[in-house]
């Protein structure tokens, strides 16, 4: 009985942790940009944009196609380190567990 009291103990453990690390990916930021910085896209949490930077020489008429590329190419970027910065906190919550798609359990990453 012992042995179910310790599993049950850090399966609650590990819960406190995954926990802790949602509240942290929550608030998890990142920026990408693109055009050598002509657009920047800022990213919370799992993916809410927060902001956009469009550089002025981009507000011309003609020009909305090249926009639209480069604010697609920022955001992709900022998601991409947001995703990496995220599943490093998921992978350090779930320790010894992580990697493993146990049946019935959410994939961590």
């Amino acid at each position: 009985m012992k042995d179910l009291t310790a599993l049950m103990q850090q399966a609650q453990a590990m819960q406190q942790k995954l926990q802790d690390a949602q509240a942290k990916m929550a608030e998890t930021t990142a920026s990408g940009s693109s055009g050598g910085g002509l657009v920047t896209v800022a990213l919370k949490g799992a993916g809410e944009i927060t902001a956009v930077t469009i550089d002025d020489s981009l507000l011309v008429s003609g020009e909305g196609e090249i926009l639209s590329d480069l604010i697609v190419a920022a955001h992709a970027d900022a998601k991409r380190k947001l995703d990496e910065v995220n599943g490093a906190l998921m992978r350090e919550a779930a320790g010894p567990m992580a990697g493993m798609n146990l049946p019935g359990m959410p994939k961590l990453f």
